[in-house]
């Protein structure tokens, strides 16, 4: 772990981070000693920083320090956390920010290769997300609602349970982006409102259009599943992950147009 840059496993009880959850984190798979996609972790790193104003951090140094952290791991994951830094009691943010970063390391997850060959199996969760659209699209450390959510279920057998807003439009999963293949067109919850807009999300949009396949972003209920043949979650670890069934409903994971799920695997394979 390195915490401004110096090994170290502690951090002031008056860190706002741990206060107020006043801060930034983005997670990204490590290969061959390459934090992965770097640039877009960067960017939105960087959308959140001016939403929650705070000074831009120095990304070459942090480039530096996550290359020294990930030297010599072949498969791994990295944390990067940014915190508005210490400060005194009461919401208000002190006149002089000085935010705190913390790099950590960790294993990579050995997700069952079923997952990716036959798809997974999806739940429900009751825990709501919030509206909020000042927030929306952001990794900000406010998770207590996906801590919830993740806490309604203990079945192996459900990798990943889909998020609600309170006017029931499907969000997200609990740790992941969700896609609706419906004929031709792809099609993925809008995130202006809520939910977080991940990299790897913002990879397979754009490499769609790319390939000409048409992508909406539209809001999306429970309902219109019943109509789709095909879904898939994604994340910065998994990449994309083929949905065989969600309550009951079965899914068709050959309806993923493949020549999309090798460019995103590439991609993601190369640490660009």
């Amino acid at each position: 772990m390195l915490i401004n840059g110096i090994p170290g496993d502690q951090v002031p009880l008056s860190d706002r981070g741990l206060q107020y959850g006043d801060g930034l984190f983005e997670t990204l798979a490590v290969i061959n000693g390459q934090p992965g996609l770097w640039q877009r972790h960067m960017a939105r790193l960087s959308r959140g920083e001016q939403v929650l104003g705070f000074p831009p951090s120095d990304k070459q140094l942090l480039k530096q320090e996550a290359l020294s952290l990930c030297a010599c791991h072949e498969r791994a994951v990295l944390k990067i956390i940014l915190t508005r830094g210490s400060g005194g009691r009461g919401y208000r943010p002190p006149l002089s920010t000085d935010p705190r970063r913390i790099l950590t390391l960790h294993p990579w997850p050995e997700y069952p290769h079923e997952w990716f060959a036959k798809g997974i199996r999806l739940g429900i969760c009751h825990t709501r997300v919030s509206l909020n659209r000042q927030l929306a699209g952001l990794k900000h450390l406010n998770r207590l609602e996906q801590v919830l959510a993740r806490s309604e279920w203990q079945d192996p057998a459900i990798a990943e349970s889909l998020m609600l807003d309170d006017r029931e439009r499907v969000i997200s999963g609990t740790q992941s982006n969700l896609f609706m293949i419906q004929g031709e067109t792809i099609l993925t919850p809008d995130l202006s409102q809520a939910g977080i807009s991940g990299v790897v999300r913002e990879l397979v949009i754009e490499q769609a259009e790319q390939l000409a396949l048409p992508v909406q972003i539209t809001d999306l209920v429970l309902d219109d599943f019943q109509q789709a043949d095909a879904l898939f979650v994604t994340n910065s670890l998994m990449g994309i992950c083929p949905v065989a069934i969600l309550d009951q409903r079965r899914f068709n994971i050959e309806k993923i147009p493949q020549r999309l799920h090798q460019t995103v695997a590439e991609i993601l394979r190369s640490a660009l």
